[in-house]
């Protein structure tokens, strides 16, 4: 959608002629002296490498870069949790399987500051492993201390709603209603989580030459279970260029009344496991296991190509490769990521 800016090179030539040569004296006859001769000097001079614009490192998009790091923020989706706020504006998304076969999200923000998002919910064991390669801040209303731990030893900076920023929205109703104005978040970042965020994937310089783009197949849609309650599906917009989100056959608005869409859709397999203990309401806590590998599919702009997928350690980035093991390159922009239960979870292409 937003292609990068590539410039072009080039060498240049000077000659350098000196001649040499004798000028007589007035009337006399000018002595004999060699053939004055000319020497000719060829320097090449070639031009300042091309600068290489700046680009944001989550969406691969120019830009003014500005020094602060990722803030990710878990939202909820719950039908009464719809239609969320903010959503539109971050950079990458993770959908999980949460207790219940609900999802979640992780909202990752870095290169757009949203005046608020919501609604907040509580932090889960994944959420540290996911977020390790990135680093820097993650906003939840809360959570068991031991995951709240696994994040700090993850390299992130938590921030719970007992920290000023988090606010109660009047139009709705509790746990609904837990809200976060980033701006404010971040201004409380410690010293060591203020850089810019690592990449977590490589975009290619224009949409025509991302991966899927190049090496996929066409589609129209993608149909996901994640569980018999969390049923997401896209469907490629060629007016658009992008690919517009549904939950199951409605179509997915943000609180301004957008569509959500996205550039990119990554889907992954990847094993869940019991996190041991249980909810406040009782449901197991089920566990992504991300450090690891799996198959998945990338879809942009209206192709989709087989992928493997490995993230060796939790501060690894998570690596897409092809068939021949090509590196995976996106198209710039918004990218979401759906975490496919590999036991009992499925996709389907058309």
């Amino acid at each position: 959608m937003r292609p990068g800016v590539r410039a072009k090179t080039a060498a240049s030539a000077v000659l350098l002629v000196i001649a040499a040569g004798l000028v007589p004296a007035c009337g006399t006859e000018p002595p004999q002296t060699p053939r004055a001769t000319e020497t000719a000097i060829r320097v090449e001079v070639k031009d300042a490498p091309p600068e290489v614009p700046p680009t944001w490192p989550l969406t691969g998009e120019v830009g003014n870069l500005e020094e602060r790091a990722a803030l990710a923020v878990k939202v909820e989706n719950d039908p009464a949790a719809r239609p969320q706020t903010g959503l539109e504006q971050a950079d990458v998304i993770w959908e999980e399987m949460v207790e219940g076969g609900g999802s979640r999200f992780i909202a990752v923000f870095n290169s757009i500051v949203p005046e608020s998002v919501g609604p907040v919910r509580s932090i889960r064991p994944m959420d540290g492993p996911i977020l390790g390669a990135v680093g820097g801040l993650i906003a939840c209303s809360g959570g068991q201390a031991r995951f709240i731990n696994q994040a700090k030893s993850a390299g992130l900076q938590v921030f719970t709603e007992d920290y000023a920023g988090y606010f109660r929205a009047p139009d709705r109703s509790m746990p609904h209603n837990l809200y976060l104005r980033p701006a404010e978040i971040w201004q409380q970042a410690d010293q060591s989580h203020k850089a810019l965020p690592r990449a977590e994937f490589s975009y290619a310089a224009s949409d025509s030459a991302a991966t899927a783009v190049l090496a996929g197949v066409d589609m129209k849609s993608i149909a996901v279970t994640i569980s018999p309650v969390a049923r997401p599906a896209w469907t490629w917009d060629a007016e658009s260029g992008l690919l517009v989100r549904s939950e199951g056959s409605t179509p997915s608005k943000a609180a301004s009344g957008g569509r959500l869409a996205a550039s990119n859709v990554v889907v992954l397999a990847v094993a869940v496991q019991n996190a041991g203990g249980t909810d406040a309401a009782g449901s197991p806590i089920p566990e992504t296991l991300i450090v690891g590998s799996g198959t998945g599919v990338v879809l942009t702009g209206g192709r989709a190509v087989d992928v493997t997928w490995s993230k060796a350690s939790v501060s690894s980035p998570v690596e897409l490769v092809t068939a021949d093991g090509t590196a995976v390159q996106l198209a710039v922009g918004q990218t979401w990521v759906e975490l496919v239960p590999e036991s009992s979870g499925s996709w389907s292409i058309s």
